[in-house]
């Protein structure tokens, strides 16, 4: 069945996981995503850890729903074949360090000259400018830079800690694959494509601001530490594993109090108000946690199930697909990889009803597409023939 963006060619020249997930998400939801590697290594996720068929499981998740093309950008023919591709396309993506689109004459100026209503998108790690413009980065960086780390700090120590996700390349893949959908409503509104620019950095830290950075958001009212550094984990040891569980509005804390069979936590002026839980946050856990101990997961969690307290356990990894809720919700899905085997993955998180996002296609070997796709771009086969001698595809 079609989806939301059935009709939509994107030719996606990204690597690693920013932007080859923002355009997974992008096919997912319909689009024809083209994705253009380079001869002999293509994208370099497609060797980083252990590969079953040729592919490692990140790539296997992150391109799935794609057509691979392989094409030497740095061969004339290479460049010119890419450009074929460029005509018919609605949206373009790369990830290149600032300056280098351009320099392989594959900048946006160039291609809009090709095809003017092109939505045309650059994902940088700081930016186009700026002292950090031309360095590489990778997802500690930009942990690093944004304040990430600085949230992550050890309560004792101070000393930040890195989160072992890589939180910013995925968040900048959302927030890069919602600005394009929403440049095409505004070309579908004007006629006329945009260039769309997104750094990671931009991304994170604008993701990190609403709590994260609450103690700066007033100007010349700013209060230290900022109020994640105090946060707690949450993380509470049972008897026989782990529970999360918390009390924001006083009936969940009154709630909270009964079924730990600590009535008297309610009227405990420490505690009596959103407030004073606030300040004195860590008595509370700590109450809280030598009591927890002595009993079971399950136990705890339909006594604070009966009083309507927030809670769940805390599931470890092997854990996840067998859980009631995530069953339920059917969104780990297990498929057949013509090239991996049996494979488990998670199905697109936003469901649409008249227009369905599903996996359209497992991800593709390197250059498994490059003949259909060129194909499909008026190339005859002595023509593709003739670029395969000359290297400048694969």
């Amino acid at each position: 069945m079609a989806g939301p963006l059935e009709g939509i060619r994107v030719l996606d020249l990204t690597t690693m996981i920013s932007g080859p997930v923002a355009t997974m998400l992008l096919g997912d939801q319909g689009a024809d995503v083209v994705k253009v590697e380079p001869p002999g290594t293509g994208d370099l996720v497609r060797r980083l850890g252990a590969t079953r068929g040729g592919l490692t499981p990140t790539f296997a998740t992150s391109n799935r729903s794609k057509r691979s093309v392989v094409i030497d950008l740095k061969k004339p023919a290479g460049r010119d074949a890419l450009e074929r591709l460029v005509a018919r396309a609605d949206v373009f993506v790369q990830n290149f360090r600032p300056g280098t689109a351009e320099r392989l004459g594959l900048g946006e100026a160039a291609l809009r000259r090709l095809r003017p209503e092109l939505v045309y998108v650059s994902i940088s790690g700081f930016g186009e400018s700026g002292p950090y413009a031309g360095k590489r980065v990778y997802d500690p960086l930009i942990q690093a830079l944004s304040g990430l780390a600085d949230v992550q700090a050890d309560r004792e120590s101070g000393r930040p800690r890195m989160v072992r996700l890589i939180v910013p390349d995925k968040v900048t893949a959302l927030t890069a694959a919602q600005a394009i959908t929403a440049a095409l409503l505004a070309r579908e509104r004007t006629g006329e494509g945009q260039h769309v620019r997104l750094s990671m950095l931009d991304a994170m830290v604008a993701f990190l601001w609403p709590e994260g950075m609450a103690a700066h958001t007033f100007v010349s009212e700013e209060r230290g530490p900022a109020r994640p550094r105090l946060a707690q984990d949450l993380v509470f040891e049972t008897a026989d594993g782990f529970v999360t569980v918390g009390a924001v509005s006083d009936a969940e804390w009154r709630g909270l109090a009964r079924a730990a069979g600590h009535p008297e936590w309610i009227d405990d002026p420490r505690f009596a108000t959103p407030a004073a839980r606030v300040a004195h946050a860590d008595e509370r856990f700590a109450l809280l946690a030598e009591v927890l101990c002595d009993g079971r997961s399950a136990d705890w969690l339909a006594r604070f199930e009966a009083e309507h307290v927030p809670c769940a356990p805390v599931l470890r990894r092997r854990e996840l697909a067998s859980h009631p809720q995530v069953v339920a919700n059917g969104i780990v899905v297990e498929s057949e990889h013509p090239h991996v085997g049996p494979l488990r993955e998670a199905r697109p998180a936003a469901r649409f009803d008249a227009t369905p996002a599903e996996i359209r296609r497992p991800a593709p070997a390197l250059g498994e597409h490059t003949d259909e796709v060129l194909a499909e771009a008026g190339f005859d086969a002595a023509q593709i023939a003739a670029l395969r001698a000359e290297g400048a595809v694969a």
